[in-house]
């Protein structure tokens, strides 16, 4: 692919659309389970209390984390040594179908207990495609950016799409229900967002068909020839893995923390008016949005390694903001959500890009996969659970306290991972695709 091509208008929206669309429209799908379980939950696991249906939908959730580390090892070295387009084709494509067919499926009522098993197998395919899609994508935005712009290209593909995902499904949700209503919504209505989210990955699949072809799979002398290989590489970048875990474990708590946790603790515990946290929960996401291209300009600006360790640090003190809300009041939690979260949306929307700075490029996928894999099952999917306990027994300090160690050991130890040499630095973390191939 030449230079000119690339650079061209209609290519670069392809690019947009086919990657950080598709790392979107992930978001989406896999937020939009969680949003809907409340109406579908019945209809595949029937109980006289729908509470009980509720929980044993978001049981079914909680599968998808646990299969995203499963899903890095496998996936993972296919990607390093294929190439990543191939497998992000994959990726977006099994997302779209399982979608598809929790929107179509047959309930409870029609084939008995196989409709459970149907939900479950199409969430684990979600869990695996989440599972590869963002590690994949965050290697490839690396290797298409041109030097001296990557942290900016990241900061939208894998920073503002990310977010852009989980906001439109709640967009999504929010006029579905609207349009519907509430005995509509618990009848059929519930599986139009999941349509929604089938159909529009036509079009991202469509955009990823043009997308160039990144990773060591195009480079002959740093291919790898076999997935033995390309484990016995992980382990000789064993910190750079360690340090991926802690770098996501320390934003996905905060992630969790306010996106999640803050909120079931207005609506559940203070009893706060629903539409107004939501509203809040609402701008929280646009900030996100807005947060990527300037942290990403930030890290191409000044040093990645620079803004982020004083973006982590600041993170530190920003958990304990969370403090200010220990009582009701919409004005207090406005302060910790808009205040605090500010400092979470930067770390957030970079995250990704740091991670991709922490592998070489013949393993990148796998190592980013493993170590992302692994930081959301134990961190993330823990975290809006343990918030909660700790504030119902009046030790909410104790979580905090938790959360800003996991934030200092993840600056200790990408210290120390960059001591040790595992950090790219951005001016050589790739070659060109190709010569002058950039975007």
């Amino acid at each position: 692919m030449s230079n000119q091509a690339i650079t061209t208008k209609k290519n670069r929206l392809a690019l947009y659309i086919g990657l950080g669309g598709g790392v979107a429209l992930e978001w989406y799908d896999w937020s939009i389970y969680g949003l809907m379980a409340t109406f579908f939950g019945a209809h595949f696991f029937p109980s006289n209390n729908n509470i009980t249906s509720t929980l044993d939908a978001l049981a079914v959730f909680a599968l998808g984390f646990v299969i995203r580390p499963i899903s890095g090892a496998i996936f993972g070295p296919v990607a390093d040594r294929i190439g990543h387009k191939k497998v992000l084709l994959w990726s977006i494509g099994a997302m779209a179908l399982s979608s598809l067919a929790m929107g179509i499926m047959p309930s409870y009522s029609e084939i008995g207990t196989s409709a459970a098993i149907l939900l479950t197998l199409a969430r684990l395919v979600q869990g695996v495609s989440t599972g590869i899609e963002n590690p994949a994508a965050s290697a490839a935005q690396l290797e298409m950016g041109r030097p001296g712009r990557r942290g900016f290209f990241a900061g939208i593909i894998t920073g503002s799409f990310n977010q852009i995902g989980t906001l439109l499904a709640a967009v999504v949700a929010f006029l579905a229900s609207m349009v519907f209503g509430k005995e509509i919504m618990a009848d059929w209505g519930w599986r139009v967002p999941f349509i929604i989210g089938g159909v529009s990955a036509i079009i991202v699949l469509l955009a990823r068909l043009s997308l160039p072809e990144t990773g060591a799979s195009v480079s002959s002398n740093k291919k790898l020839e076999s997935t033995a290989k390309v484990w016995s590489k992980i382990w000789d970048h064993r910190l750079g893995v360690l340090a991926i875990i802690f770098v996501t474990g320390g934003t996905m708590i905060a992630n969790y923390l306010f996106l999640t946790g803050l909120p079931n603790l207005a609506n559940t515990v203070f009893k706060e008016n629903s539409t107004s946290v939501f509203g809040l929960t609402s701008a929280f996401y646009v900030i996100m949005v807005v947060a990527g291209p300037i942290a990403g300009y930030w890290a191409d600006r000044f040093g990645t390694s620079k803004v982020y360790l004083i973006l982590r640090i600041l993170l530190v003190p920003a958990y304990f903001v969370v403090l200010l809300y220990s009582q009701p009041g919409l004005g207090r939690l406005a302060v910790v959500m808009l205040g605090g979260g500010l400092v979470v949306a930067f770390n957030q929307t970079l995250f990704l890009y740091i991670n991709a700075t922490l592998m070489p490029q013949e393993i990148r996928t796998t190592g980013i996969a493993i170590g992302y894999g692994i930081a959301t099952a134990v961190f993330g999917g823990t975290a809006s659970y343990l918030f909660i306990d700790a504030q119902q027994v009046g030790k909410m300090w104790l979580f905090l306290t938790y959360s800003a160690v996991v934030c200092a050991l993840s600056v200790v130890i990408y210290v120390w991972a960059r001591h040790r040499g595992a950090v790219s630095e951005e001016e050589h973390v790739v070659q060109p695709l190709e010569q002058g191939a950039t975007i």
